[in-house]
């Protein structure tokens, strides 16, 4: 091989790792933002579900301890594990999540949670639903 192949060579060997770099980087950055626009939105969503919570349990009259109750137990908490992080019995627990569900009128936990997933299942499907109307009618509009 003469040494003019062997140098073309060499050289396309060069631009095509500097093109690989430059596409991963780009590809990274691309993730990046990416990333960082999915955690903003998840902050967001975290903060709007705190504020449903606050007056759903304010609607409810919950008191402080029940509504610290109401929120470990939607967070998947036992009885006794509720108990030990508040340093109360069992019973006392038991006591607070009778009356959450009473207030809240539901027999169980699992039909409390299912309170707060409807509502936002519901928003779901109707932004989603405004998400596919807005689309179509900008396919209508660039076409």
């Amino acid at each position: 091989m003469n040494w003019h192949l062997r140098e073309l060579l060499e050289l396309a060997a060069a631009v095509g790792l500097l093109t690989g770099f430059a596409l991963g980087w780009l590809a990274l950055r691309h993730q990046l933002g990416r990333s960082r626009r999915a955690e903003k939105s998840l902050r967001v969503v975290r903060g709007e579900f705190l504020d449903h919570l606050e007056r759903e349990f304010d609607a409810w009259g919950l008191t402080p301890a029940e509504r610290d109750v109401a929120l470990f137990s939607l967070k998947g908490f036992s009885t006794q594990e509720i108990g030990e992080l508040r340093a109360t019995s069992e019973g006392t627990v038991k006591a607070q999540t009778n009356a959450i569900y009473r207030k809240a009128g539901v027999s169980g936990r699992s039909q409390l949670l299912s309170l707060f997933m409807e509502d936002f299942i519901g928003k779901a499907d109707v932004t989603r639903e405004a998400r596919e109307e807005h689309e179509a009618t900008d396919s209508r509009v660039n076409s």
